[in-house]
């Protein structure tokens, strides 16, 4: 995940926050939960209708999160498979878009002046212990650029992102918390399957289910992508 703070829509300015502020922030953050970057039943209302698959870990799965007050919008991609059947060890790889935009306009718009929407792409690596995952990037690289100025992606720096959780197989979620070493500490971020590897997937529906959040609320800061310029 990159780290920003927004000076105006063309122009980025890295920041480091003190852990006096972070820790500020999250005791708002239990207060006063409705100031930070969407609820989870609003991360879970902007996902497709969920895959079942034969194997409750390896699958593709995704997450929709807003990050205020930088308006940056992030969709991650895991797609995740054991290195051989029944392994506890994952591979796979990691796609992260992200673009700015306002919180009540959830998918990429037309270009306009100033606006920016990029992809990296990520190896991945982790492990399964039974329903309990961590998948995380291990390496990354600029992957698309989707609107923007021409050569920004080489602007760019990336904390590499490390999903933590537990899936729920009764409605294909995987529950987790975002660090990536920078400004993402215990963020969280729900993901659902929402396509198989082995074969064709059960019937795909919304589920009707109601799930605790992640134990842990992200303090609130300016984004979660940094420009350098």
């Amino acid at each position: 995940m990159v780290t920003r703070m927004v000076a105006s829509r063309g122009e980025r300015r890295s920041r480091r926050v003190g852990h006096g502020i972070v820790a500020a922030a999250m005791v708002g953050a239990v207060m006063f939960p409705q100031v930070l970057h969407g609820s989870i039943e609003e991360q879970r209302a902007r996902l497709p209708p969920a895959a079942t698959c034969q194997d409750p870990v390896e699958g593709v799965w995704m997450a929709r999160v807003f990050h205020q007050p930088g308006l940056d919008w992030y969709i991650y991609t895991l797609e995740i498979h054991r290195t051989a059947p029944g392994a506890s060890t994952l591979t796979g790889e990691l796609h992260a878009r992200f673009w700015n935009g306002p919180r009540n306009v959830f998918e990429p718009q037309p270009c306009t002046p100033g606006a920016l929407d990029r992809t990296v792409f990520m190896t991945g690596a982790g492990r399964a212990n039974g329903l309990d995952v961590d998948f995380y990037g291990t390496s990354w690289r600029p992957e698309t650029l989707n609107c923007g100025p021409a050569g920004s992606m080489q602007w760019i720096s990336y904390n590499l992102d490390h999903f933590s959780g537990r899936i729920d197989p009764a409605i294909q979620e995987f529950q987790s918390v975002n660090n990536d070493g920078g400004e993402a500490v215990n963020e969280p971020s729900v993901f659902r399957r929402i396509r198989c590897f082995d074969g064709p997937s059960g019937p795909s529906q919304r589920p009707n289910v109601t799930v605790s959040a992640p134990p842990l609320m992200p303090p609130q800061r300016a984004g979660c992508a940094r420009f350098v310029p």
